[in-house]
């Protein structure tokens, strides 16, 4: 698999014609798959022993502009933090959805373009131009769930993690292969499908992922808080 992590969880995430945005909070299981390349790298580890603390292992630049911003962050915090808030803080870097579309426009699968709103506003959206790579990836994450082959590639298998975290297995598999195949999806989710993978970086991974797949319902009841504080008088 070529393509990080986060470029394929974002290439599936947009419509190949339109170039908009499908599936449901990107931007946090970007963030996890972004953390999920440093586990992978040994650029990061989770530390046991203090709290599940992101440890940095090598803070030189790997090369990859989201990556290194990524690590920059992470290695420029004073005291180390959860894996579970670095998923919210890199969740939220600025235009994090358009960075990666950008590394992905600069490789030539996807163009930039812009449309109207309304007539008023303009919108970023990115059409894809080279469909070769979002169709291998989609190819080998069935041949995962559906032919259920002896050597796994770790990357295919946390992609279906990731998509699935992020509402986006409905742009590989039909419904009725989804209702199917769901105790095969759910056991690849849960990391039994890592083998080749230490088992550190695989707890580090599912950690990450397990944060992404957390994110709705934590914003939903944010959202909740929020609004009942502003219908109420009672202080919050």
């Amino acid at each position: 698999m070529d393509i990080k992590l986060y470029e394929g969880l974002v290439l599936l995430a947009l419509n190949d014609e339109k170039g908009t945005t499908e599936g449901y909070y990107i931007e946090y299981t970007a963030a996890a798959a972004i953390l999920s390349e440093l586990l992978l790298s040994q650029r990061i580890k989770v530390n046991p022993d203090n709290k599940d603390k992101v440890d940095v292992l090598d803070d030189s630049p790997t090369g990859d502009p989201i990556m290194d911003e990524a690590l920059q962050k992470i290695t420029g915090k004073k005291k180390p933090d959860t894996l579970k808030n670095w998923v919210m803080a890199l969740g939220q870097i600025k235009n994090l959805k358009h960075k990666i579309a950008e590394q992905l426009v600069a490789d030539g699968i996807i163009k930039a373009d812009e449309k109207k709103v309304l007539w008023i506003f303009t919108q970023k959206i990115y059409p894809e131009v080279n469909p070769e790579p979002e169709t291998h990836l989609k190819r080998e994450m069935r041949r995962l769930v559906l032919d259920k082959p002896l050597e796994i590639h770790p990357k295919i298998a946390l992609m279906v993690a990731l998509a699935k975290s992020a509402h986006l297995l409905n742009q590989v598999f039909s419904k009725d292969e989804l209702k199917q195949h769901k105790e095969r999806i759910e056991q690849i989710s849960k990391g039994e499908e890592l083998g080749e993978i230490t088992a550190d970086v695989i707890e580090g991974v599912q950690a990450a992922v397990m944060v992404a797949v957390m994110m709705p319902a934590m914003m939903a009841a944010v959202t909740a808080s929020t609004t009942s504080c502003t219908t109420t008088t009672t202080s919050c």
